[in-house]
């Protein structure tokens, strides 16, 4: 990657995991489990963290808005989808009107990457990108 692209990545206000992502810290994730358990288990995360503010839950898109305040303010929207029996993937759009002198992307993506390290505990990982070659 050139270092012009690296610098403008640095100040995108958007984060997003994609199955084929160019970034495979960024590609979307796949647990063993079925859509209403992983709904549940973002949810109890997002509860259990007192800077974090749920604002809608769709069951029936399988997605979650959350408003997180720590450092800075973030906007983050949790897409779950089922793509086999007990096979779900897990994607994260995470942004923030904000802006840093060094860059905050890197800041979003430490959020996205910690959502992703939470659902590790509480979920068999089967892997990041599985049907990104389909």
């Amino acid at each position: 990657m050139s270092i012009f692209r690296q610098l403008a990545n640095r100040y995108k206000k958007q984060c997003e995991t994609l199955e084929n992502h160019s970034d495979p810290e960024l590609a979307t994730r796949y647990y063993r489990t079925n859509t209403a358990q992983m709904m549940q288990s973002i949810e109890e995360l997002f509860k259990a963290d007192r800077n974090v503010r749920i604002i809608s839950t769709s069951k029936e898109h399988g997605e979650i808005a959350a408003e997180i305040k720590k450092d800075k303010n973030f906007f983050a929207i949790v897409t779950v989808v089922t793509v086999k029996p007990f096979e779900t993937a897990v994607d994260i759009n995470m942004s923030t009107e904000q802006s840093s002198v060094s860059g905050v992307h890197p800041i979003l993506k430490r959020e996205v990457l910690s959502i992703f390290e939470m659902l590790n505990k509480k979920h068999d990982f089967l892997g990041a990108a599985r049907n990104a070659d389909k």
